[in-house]
């Protein structure tokens, strides 16, 4: 049993939903005499609650927990600011899917309850790391939970790479671009490119082409300590940008090289006793049920 005294909570600004949410989660926190601590950006919406704030680098240092209200997108967000800092971290879903924001507003007072009880289940999570090198200097860096992802940008051409595992070479490909995904990010872009579903508990990564100019291009499942490395073709049109989980953008030149692999600090999700993976796919992703349940 780990004991929560300092909570910090995260919300997706924008919505008068989330607004509510994070009321209805401050006022049972205040019930419990905790410390709460707002990220910075929520003291313009709740001003009224007069409560300490601070960023997010704060935030890793001095809290026992955090707790994010929004989509998968404001996790994303949060894992790559506070993985560093081995905090562990609770998401109440504002969202669409919520495949890491497992809990609903209405289970507030009952499930954080009982991750507060010291009740739930812990889960280690590994981000990417990539960096961008022109003529072998750093040009850009970011990290991901869920992929990076070279696309063309906002140019409709293909682009061409040529793409290396552990210094080995794999293959020169055409496409519009590679999806690299952790098992976290394997049910999110990657499986709508056609990718296949990880168990979290992997230790993998998959790599996706994205509509390749070949008929015989597949994804391909990789150790988790892998070093994967793309090489942008010196002769692109197009300057490809890498995207990491959708959010942070590095921009490419023609013969730039990007290489990903693990990041060295992993995510601690928290999720409720009730958590199952397998029970999140099907009602997130529509697969059948017994008929009768």
């Amino acid at each position: 049993m780990e004991q929560f005294r300092n909570v910090g909570v995260i919300g997706r600004l924008g919505g008068a939903e989330v607004v509510d949410t994070l009321i209805r989660l401050l006022e049972y926190l205040d019930k419990r005499d905790l410390n709460i601590i707002l990220e910075q950006s929520l003291v313009a919406v709740l001003p009224e609650r007069n409560l300490q704030s601070g960023s997010y680098k704060m935030l890793g240092e001095v809290c026992d927990l955090v707790i994010v209200v929004g989509g998968d997108g404001s996790l994303l967000g949060a894992a790559r600011e506070l993985a560093r800092s081995n905090v562990p971290v609770l998401g109440v879903n504002r969202g669409r899917l919520g495949f890491l924001t497992d809990i609903s507003p209405d289970e507030i007072d009952s499930l954080i309850g009982e991750v507060l009880d010291g009740r739930y289940i812990l889960e280690s999570r590994f981000l990417l790391d990539v960096q961008v090198k022109r003529n072998g200097e750093p040009t850009g860096q970011g990290s991901a939970l869920n992929d990076v992802v070279l696309n063309p940008g906002k140019s409709a051409r293909m682009i061409e790479f040529e793409l290396y595992i552990e210094g080995q070479f794999v293959y020169s490909q055409r496409s519009d671009g590679m999806i690299v995904a952790s098992p976290t990010g394997s049910t999110a872009y990657a499986l709508s490119a056609g990718g296949p579903i990880m168990h979290p508990k992997l230790d993998a990564m998959v790599l996706v082409p994205m509509f390749p100019h070949t008929l015989s291009s597949r994804p391909i499942v990789v150790d988790g300590n892998s070093e994967i490395k793309i090489v942008i073709g010196a002769d692109n049109e197009v300057f490809p940008q890498v995207n990491c989980d959708g959010q942070e953008i590095i921009t490419t030149r023609p013969g730039d090289t990007v290489t990903i692999h693990k990041k060295p600090h992993k995510l601690k999700l928290i999720h409720p006793l009730n958590h199952n993976f397998y029970e999140i796919c099907r009602s997130k992703l529509g697969w059948s049920s017994r008929p009768g349940s």
